[in-house]
């Protein structure tokens, strides 16, 4: 593992994708509820090796449950998990990381010593523990503070610390719950860089997520959640080709007559740019779908366009406008009620 870089930029992951076979984590219509509230309805997620993946919705939408039944600390009451093709076992799950968004570290324990406790617990001789801690704190970046108390450390250093717990058994998969909650800039850009490492290895990462920001950054794919049911999958590039709704029509004069005449068009809205008069932003007011043809004739009858240009709504915006459901006031009331069911 190659020791982290300050500096180092984010990979273009969708520039790296390539098909291969899917194998690695499934799950396969899995539902969960606790007593009368469904909290998973039929879910379908993936991981393959070396693949990162970004597991996002709002509070209460069923994340940590998720996590929860991959660790097999919760038992789901349909569907199936499976690893490489086969029901997922006991064997499996100790070669999965797990970074919880509740840190479980022991503040004051020093760094070296932690981490060779936990490598004892994975069943490994006290010198290779030692050995284990050694590597990780080298390639975590951790060097010279092997004896510094957990609870001494920033945050950022504290989150190295738990990814280090996470990676000694060294694991095939990685499921971390938030882990870039709290960062500064420089260690959200140190904790991508180590998850990209990761992946380049042929590790799995399943993460979640509310920096709408990194996931773009990072993840091969997404899967969006929204009151326990997967709303959409895949790579945000397909999301967005698929959920296309604005154009930019460039022309090379004025088009303030025709942003008049397309304001007209019925589920259409239509932006003239202050700046440069010349260029339109078009959007459909409901859903997806292709221009208007009645936008299209405006455009024509100008008479001087240059250019149509797709303009892409950003992961932000998808969610907003149209993954996750209204009435955020009601999710947010019954995330807290579950808040002690772990959902």
């Amino acid at each position: 593992m190659d020791s982290p870089q300050l500096n180092k930029v984010f990979i273009n992951k969708e520039e790296q994708h390539e098909e291969v076979t899917m194998n690695g984590l499934q799950l396969n219509g899995v539902s969960r509820s606790f007593g009368n509230h469904t909290v998973l309805h039929s879910m379908d997620l993936g991981v393959q090796p070396g693949e990162i993946v970004g597991f996002i919705g709002g509070n209460g939408a069923g994340k940590t449950t998720t996590m929860r039944l991959i660790l097999g600390l919760l038992a789901a009451d349909t569907g199936e998990i499976t690893w490489d093709g086969r029901p997922i076992t006991s064997a499996d799950r100790r070669k999965i990381g797990y970074m919880p968004e509740e840190r479980g570290l022991y503040p004051q324990m020093p760094i070296r010593e932690q981490i060779i406790h936990f490598a004892l617990l994975e069943g490994n001789s006290t010198k290779a523990a030692r050995g284990i801690a050694d590597d990780l704190i080298a390639s975590l970046g951790l060097q010279g503070r092997e004896k510094t108390l957990v609870q001494d450390l920033s945050l950022g250093n504290q989150q190295r610390v738990q990814l280090a717990v996470a990676l000694v058994g060294n694991p095939n998969l990685l499921v971390l719950d938030e882990p870039f909650s709290g960062l500064d800039p420089t260690a959200v850009a140190t904790m991508g860089s180590l998850l990209q490492e990761q992946a380049a290895q042929g590790v799995g990462v399943l993460f979640s997520s509310h920096q709408l920001d990194l996931v773009e950054k990072l993840c091969d794919r997404v899967c969006i959640l929204d009151k326990g049911h997967v709303v959409a999958s895949g790579s945000i590039s397909e999301l967005k080709r698929e959920n296309q709704s604005r154009w930019n029509f460039c022309f090379s004069r004025s088009a303030e007559s025709f942003a008049a005449e397309a304001e007209l068009v019925e589920g259409v809205s239509v932006q003239l740019n202050q700046e440069n008069r010349r260029e339109v932003l078009v959007s459909l007011d409901h859903g997806d779908g292709d221009i208007p043809p009645n936008v299209l004739a405006a455009a024509w009858r100008l008479g001087s366009l240059r250019g149509i240009e797709p303009v892409q709504r950003s992961l932000e915006e998808l969610l907003n406008e149209k993954y996750i459901s209204a009435g955020r006031g009601k999710a947010r009331e019954t995330a807290e009620n579950l808040e002690t069911a772990g959902v």
